[in-house]
């Protein structure tokens, strides 16, 4: 999806000035340190995505704490959760430039910061800064990396590598729903949010694991590298050169002399300070400043030249209808399945469930079932016999039965059967990348999937206040439910249309051409 000049992952050589040396893959990729970046994906999904997952925990403690209204403080968590998708598309203008392993880090003690600064919150509006937006960003500069350093180290198993990695969402989930509530119930929500805070900059570590895949001669020969670094990124990643000059960004020739023009004035500095060692320290500091501004202009260009063309480059895949419906139905589906987890704590605290629901939570079942959920739906999807496609409609069909259902449930056994449900149904989001790939082809499934994940971002984002802001109305959480799995229903329902429309189209244009 996203690389640097740092996290190639092929020994690309240029025959004319290397050699008739043979191109040979890098050993690590599907093997050796790969497997090192599927278990520090998997702690990722562990620390940002269960955490995010656990905070209705921390939801509750803060509506005692602020006395604010339900829809207000649901802006906290969602932001959080929100942001950490949408900003997707903007970190990779990061990863371009600086690559993935110095972006997690940078993300990790960000996210870190916003837990550890949360902890001294005054009011509501206070964890909008530090929490929602300031951990967001940092949980979405160490979340995207994941997922694309596993992409980058992974060919052939590549389906298998991203769903162990993707499984620690659900055992994030279980473990950070219980270490919440026993730091809650121990420390206070100051001090486990501080707590939290400081097991976070483990991120940081996760980070560090994301090891750029070096050609073998970047070593011995850095300048072959630096002049063929367009090719390498362009054979390294789904969106090549001719992706850029094909909409109209960027043309061959300018970028060839705004590259030599830049090589000359670093060229020209470096002559001047080796000629010019006599001359005073401050001129020779200045000079060093003119170098990094030089190359940091450089790697910038270059940098947002890839972004720009990933993604604003992509519009051709606004013309295809049915990926327009899916963008639609992103919109509604994620909140859908967000909703639960945050206010079901609430929600069995009213129903005078607390007892049953403190031995195993009920947003435990979900996560824990999300994770069979995910690799029993992979592997019927995979069935020769079955249609991806149609494995996904009905997991969607069932996710939004049992949100409509849950506010006629108020027993524990009940809620326990729908929240599984509810968390084997949403296993689909192990599909979405392969039914992206059937809708738009694999040229241009990183694009794509990019725009679905920000979509879901918004849908993450306004989903939990929408439900809170309805409870405020109406003092029941039943509505919230109701009008949620209606607008579900709703996506679903464009996913079901488009492709009957497309079908009836070619149908008409086939009987068009046959009469002709």
């Amino acid at each position: 999806m996203y690389a640097s000049r740092e996290d190639i992952g092929y020994d690309f050589g240029d025959d004319s000035k290397v050699g008739s040396k043979p191109i040979k893959p890098n050993p690590n990729i599907d093997g050796g340190w790969a497997w090192m970046i599927v278990l520090s994906s998997f702690l990722v999904h562990i620390l940002i995505m269960g955490s995010q997952m656990a905070l209705g925990i921390l939801n509750m403690e803060w509506l005692e704490e602020f006395n604010q209204s339900r829809g207000l403080t649901a802006w906290v968590s969602s932001l959080s959760m929100g942001i950490t998708l949408i900003v997707g598309p903007f970190i990779g203008l990061f990863i371009s430039m600086c690559g993935c392993r110095k972006t997690a880090i940078i993300g990790g003690i960000l996210n870190a910061l916003g837990w550890i600064l949360s902890a001294y919150a005054s009011n509501v509006h206070y964890l909008f800064l530090t929490f929602g937006v300031t951990a967001g960003v940092g949980s979405g500069m160490v979340y995207l990396p994941a997922v694309v350093m596993v992409g980058q180290y992974f060919q052939k198993r590549r389906a298998l590598a991203q769903g162990l990695s993707t499984t620690g969402t659900g055992f994030g989930a279980f473990l950070m729903t219980a270490l919440l509530k026993y730091l809650c119930t121990e420390f206070g929500w100051r001090n486990a949010m501080f707590i939290q805070g400081a097991i976070s900059l483990n991120l940081c570590v996760c980070g560090a694991l994301m090891r750029p895949l070096f050609p073998k001669d970047v070593v011995s020969e850095k300048h072959v590298v630096r002049s063929n670094s367009e090719d390498n990124q362009a054979k390294a990643l789904s969106h090549s050169a001719e992706t850029i000059k094909s909409n109209g960004v960027l043309s061959e020739e300018p970028e060839k002399k705004e590259e030599a023009t830049n090589e000359e004035v670093l060229d020209s500095v470096q002559h001047i300070e080796i000629g010019g060692k006599s001359r005073s320290g401050k001129s020779m500091y200045g000079l060093r400043i003119l170098k990094t501004v030089s190359q940091l202009t450089v790697t910038v260009r270059k940098g947002f030249a890839i972004w720009y063309s990933s993604y604003f480059g992509a519009a051709s895949l606004f013309t295809n209808r049915v990926f327009v419906a899916f963008i639609i139905w992103a919109l509604f589906a994620y909140s859908s399945f967000v909703i639960p987890f945050i206010h079901l704590p609430e929600i069995v605290k009213q129903y005078n469930l607390s007892s049953q629901n403190n031995i195993f939570p009920l947003t435990s079942i979900i996560a824990i079932v999300h994770i069979f959920g995910k690799v029993i739906l992979g592997i019927i999807s995979d069935l020769p016999c079955i249609s991806t496609w149609n494995v996904f409609l009905m997991a969607n069909f069932t996710l939004v039965t049992c949100i409509l259902t849950l506010p006629l449930m108020q027993t524990y056994v009940t809620l326990a059967v729908v929240c599984a449900l509810i968390g084997f149904s949403s296993g689909y989001f192990s599909l979405m990348p392969v039914v992206t790939e059937d809708l738009v082809g694999t040229k241009h499934l990183a694009n794509a999937y990019g725009i679905i994940i920000c979509a879901n971002g918004i849908s993450a984002l306004l989903g939990p206040p929408f439900a809170g802001l309805i409870y405020d109305m109406t003092h029941k959480y039943d509505f919230s439910f109701y009008i949620s799995g209606l607008l579900y229903m709703v996506g679903i329902i464009f996913l079901l249309i488009q492709p009957c429309i497309q079908k009836k189209q070619r149908r008409e244009k086939s009987t068009e051409e046959a009469q002709v």
